[in-house]
C-alpha cells in the first residue's frame, strides 16, 4: 500500500508547502503551518449556474433578492434586513458566548412561517430540546438533525427542502472524500465549499457556526471567510451580560454594523437603546470623563470615555487603554504637548471606553484628549456635553463622517452642548443644542479653560 503523501497548509491563507517551516512562505505569518494528508483529485463540484456561456452584463436581468426577517430586530440590522435566499452566513465567537442560543431563538421565530432545519454536530437532540424548554421557546416546528457526516447532511437538505439551515458547527462536520480528521484545514474547507454550493443551487440559506482561536479569529483557513457571503462575530465578556454581534463582511448589506444584546435567563434579548449601556450615571460631574459619539455602521452610539492621569512612580510612565488603540494614545499625548503645551511625560495615563465597546475610528481623538486634560487638572468638563473630532499631527481638528447624524442622536438623548470640528457644523444648527465649532486642539483647550 502506497504511503499517503503529506504537505503543510497555512491556517491564515491556505497556502501549501512541501515541508514544515516556522514562517509561511506565502503570507509570511509565523507558526501557522499544519500537517495535512494530500487527497486524490476527484471531481466533487458542479457549476453554480446552469448556463455558463458569456453574456453582456447589461443583458442580465437584476432582481431584488427576497429577505427573511429573523424576528430579532438587532440581528436583522447586522444582516442588512434579514436572511437572504441562498446566502451563506458564518458566525463566530468565544465558547459559551451565546451563538447557539441566538440562532435557536431565531429559528423558533422563523419556523412559524417557513420550514427550518437545525443540524447539530456538538449536541444531541435531547440537549437542544432541554435548552429550548429552559428558554421557554416555541420549538414545535423546528426540525433537528444530530449528524456530522456531510453526505447525510446534504441529503437532508435536498429532501427536506428547508428555507433556513443552521450548521452547528462547521468544525465538527467531515466528508468521506477526505481521510483527515474533522476540524482539519482540508475538512473545514471542503465541507464549507460543498454546503455553499448547495445553498447557491437550491436557494437554501445556510448559517455556519465557527469556532475561534485564542486570538479571537475564526479557526481554520482564511479562505473560509472568502467563501461565505456574510461574516459575523459574536463579541463580549463572558462575565458581563452584554453582547455585540458585529458584521465584518456582508455582500448584501453594510459592514461594521453592530447589534446589541443582553444575555438573560430566557436567552439573548435585544437592547433597544444601546447608548445607555455605554454611558455611566454619575450623581455629580467627575473629572476625566467625556462623552463622544461613535459611528458603528449606520448607527451613531454615545460612549463615555474615561481617563485617569496620575503621577508616575517608575522611570517609564505607563500608557494603557481599554477599547481604544494604545499606539494612537501615545501619538495624541505628543500632539497635546506640542500644540497645547500640556505635558504628561511624567504621568501614568489610563484610558477606558465604558461598557466594553471597542472604538476603532479616529473620531474619538478629541474626546480622549479632553478627558485626559480634565483628569490632569482635576476639573470636570461641563455637563450634558458631547465631543467628537479627529486630531491631526499638526494640531488641527479634522472633520468626521456623518456629523449631523451624530449631533441628532446626542440631542435626542438630552445633550445640550457639543464640541465638534468646524467643518462638521450644521448650517441650520440643531434644536436645543449649543454647538462649539473649533479648528485646532488649542481652541478646544482654550474654550474649556474659559468655560
Amino acid at each position: 500500500m502506497a504511503k499517503a503523501k503529506t504537505s503543510y497548509s497555512c491556517t491564515e491563507c491556505g497556502g501549501l508547502s512541501p515541508k514544515w517551516q516556522g514562517q509561511c512562505p506565502h503570507c509570511q505569518a509565523w507558526n501557522t503551518l499544519v500537517e495535512i494528508v494530500q487527497e486524490n483529485a476527484q471531481p466533487r463540484f458542479a457549476a453554480i449556474s446552469k448556463t455558463s456561456e458569456i453574456r453582456k452584463l447589461g443583458e442580465v436581468e437584476a432582481q431584488d433578492i427576497p429577505r427573511y426577517p429573523t424576528g430579532i430586530g438587532e440581528f436583522d440590522r447586522v444582516l442588512g434586513g434579514g436572511m437572504v435566499e441562498g446566502g451563506v452566513v458564518l458566525i463566530g465567537g468565544d465558547p459559551g458566548i451565546g451563538k447557539s442560543t441566538l440562532l435557536l431563538q431565531a429559528l423558533c421565530l422563523m419556523s412559524r412561517s417557513m420550514p427550518v432545519l437545525y443540524v447539530s454536530g456538538e449536541e444531541s437532540a435531547q440537549q437542544i430540546a432541554l435548552r429550548a424548554r429552559r428558554l421557554q421557546l416555541d420549538a414545535g416546528e423546528v426540525e433537528i438533525l444530530a449528524e456530522i457526516q456531510l453526505d447525510r447532511i446534504q441529503s437532508a437538505l435536498l429532501s427536506g427542502d428547508p428555507k433556513i439551515a443552521v450548521i452547528d458547527s462547521i468544525q465538527t462536520i467531515y466528508s468521506d472524500a477526505l481521510s483527515s480528521a474533522p476540524g482539519s484545514v482540508a475538512q473545514v474547507r471542503e465541507c464549507a465549499a460543498q454546503l455553499t454550493r448547495i445553498a447557491k443551487q437550491t436557494g437554501i440559506t445556510v448559517i455556519l457556526v465557527g469556532h475561534v482561536t485564542k486570538e479571537g479569529a475564526i479557526a481554520g483557513p482564511r479562505v473560509l471567510e472568502h467563501i461565505v457571503d456574510t461574516v459575523l462575530y459574536f463579541e463580549g465578556d463572558t462575565h458581563s451580560s452584554f453582547r455585540l454581534v458585529r458584521a465584518f463582511k456582508n455582500r448584501f448589506g453594510a459592514v461594521n454594523e453592530i447589534g446589541v444584546f443582553a444575555m438573560t435567563e430566557k436567552g439573548v434579548r435585544e437592547v433597544s437603546n444601546p447608548s445607555a449601556l455605554f454611558l455611566s450615571h454619575h450623581s455629580e460631574q467627575v473629572s476625566g470623563s467625556c462623552v463622544m459619539v461613535t459611528q458603528e455602521g449606520t448607527r451613531p452610539l454615545l460612549v463615555e470615555v474615561q481617563a485617569l492621569v496620575d503621577e508616575a512612580h517608575a522611570p517609564n510612565p505607563r500608557r494603557l487603554t481599554v477599547g481604544l488603540d494604545q499606539n494612537r494614545l501615545a501619538m495624541l499625548l505628543a500632539v497635546l504637548h506640542r500644540h497645547a503645551g500640556i505635558a504628561c511625560y511624567d504621568q501614568d495615563v489610563f484610558v477606558n471606553a465604558v461598557g466594553g465597546v471597542r472604538i476603532t475610528e479616529p473620531a474619538s481623538d478629541l474626546a480622549v484628549l479632553l478627558a485626559i486634560v480634565s483628569s490632569l487638572k482635576d476639573r470636570p468638563l461641563p455637563g450634558k456635553l458631547v465631543v467628537f473630532g479627529e486630531v491631526g499631527l499638526a494640531g488641527e481638528v479634522r472633520p468626521v463622517q456623518r456629523g449631523q447624524e451624530r449631533l441628532r442622536e446626542a440631542a435626542k438623548l438630552g445633550f445640550e452642548k457639543a464640541v465638534i470640528p468646524k467643518a462638521n457644523r450644521p448650517k441650520g444648527g440643531v434644536e436645543g443644542m449649543e454647538i462649539v465649532a473649533i479648528e485646532r486642539l488649542s481652541d478646544a483647550i482654550s474654550w474649556w479653560r474659559g468655560g
